[in-house]
């Protein structure tokens, strides 16, 4: 994981290698142009958790992002892809329902537990990260980050012209501030560029996805469920209020982690923007956005709560993963090739 230079501009990633039956017929369609072959029981066995399901449903997301190298950009919208896709988000949906069956339905249910610091920070990434975590582990929680972080506030954009008001109007203030406020230089995705180079990483778009495990990719492949389905716009409102009110404090304890392990200023900058700023964008996001957007449509707030449920429910797995991982003294990344990273 070695690091060039955060690039102004980056090429389209390669692709991976599959990792079960579906996710293979993604790639070797993707490759070769064709329609995707693969054995109908394929995907009724694949677990809606597991590596397959979720980078199949990673890739095909990718080519409304970045896309692939050597992948035709009109793959976006091929039908035989658009058709598995519906079919992995299908399964993808309905195992999230059926573990937040018993979540909460109203945004005040929904949003309270997260208004108010635990007393207990056990199972807290972030609290480990601060006070326990060494260099190679935080080097490894910025690789699986930037999945997200070098895309940030991408997949929130298909919200805004399926918002109106007030919602939509706090909707673009926030997102102003995670694309720079005009200044590229300030572009959040970019300050994350900044921070794995200080951790000597690879800055490259996509350059980790072979090593991110299903738990990780699930919590990147939900914003981009929610986003582009305009029927989901209340759970991707419910996601993003989500990640705003939880942000500020996390931040401050990851900005604490990266100062006392030396990782150096730019890493520590990109947590210590996100204290202050998301601190303010919690207000916005919760008055104007989730407010406007109920008060237009008040029926969409059981899709609020599920978006932010759906979210708690994502994290707490990835953050169990990688926990366990560290606590062991192994490396949270996905092995390839038979070869696990080393923990160091």
């Amino acid at each position: 994981m070695n690091a060039p230079a955060p690039a102004t501009t980056a090429p389209a990633p390669a692709l991976v290698e599959g990792r079960g039956d579906v996710s293979a017929a993604v790639v070797d369609a993707l490759r070769t142009g064709r329609p995707p072959v693969h054995d109908p029981a394929a995907l009724l066995r694949a677990d809606p958790w597991g590596e397959d399901l979720q980078l199949a449903l990673h890739l095909l997301y990718e080519l409304h992002y970045r896309g692939f190298a050597g992948v035709d950009d009109d793959r976006e919208w091929d039908p035989d892809l658009l058709r598995l896709r519906r079919a992995l988000e299908t399964r993808f949906l309905h195992a999230l329902r059926v573990d937040l069956r018993h979540a909460p339905r109203s945004v005040e249910e929904a949003f309270a537990p997260l208004l108010v610091e635990p007393v207990d920070l056990s199972g807290s990434v972030s609290r480990h990260l601060e006070t326990d975590g060494e260099l190679w582990q935080l080097r490894e929680y910025a690789a699986l980050r930037s999945l997200y972080h070098l895309k940030e506030a991408d997949p929130h954009l298909w919200v805004v012209p399926r918002l109106t008001g007030r919602a939509k109007a706090g909707m673009v203030a926030v997102e102003y501030d995670e694309f720079g406020a005009g200044r590229a230089e300030r572009i959040h995705a970019r300050l994350f560029a900044g921070l794995m180079a200080d951790l000597d990483l690879d800055t490259s778009y996509g350059a980790h996805l072979d090593r991110a495990p299903a738990v990780l990719l699930a919590t990147v492949n939900l914003m981009s469920l929610f986003g582009l389905h305009r029927a989901l716009r209340g759970a991707l409102v419910g996601h993003f209020a989500c990640v705003e009110i939880t942000s500020s404090p996390g931040s401050r304890r990851l900005a604490a982690a990266m100062r006392r392990c030396g990782a150096g200023p730019a890493a520590e900058h990109f947590y210590a923007e996100h204290v202050e700023a998301d601190a303010v964008h919690e207000q916005v996001v919760r008055r104007e956005v989730v407010g406007g957007l109920l008060a237009d449509e008040p029926e969409l707030e059981p899709d609020v709560a599920f978006g932010c449920a759906a979210t708690v429910l994502l994290e707490d797995r990835l953050g169990a993963h990688l926990l366990t991982a560290w606590r062991e003294g192994r490396s949270a990344l996905r092995a390839t090739d038979g070869v696990t990273p080393a923990g160091s």
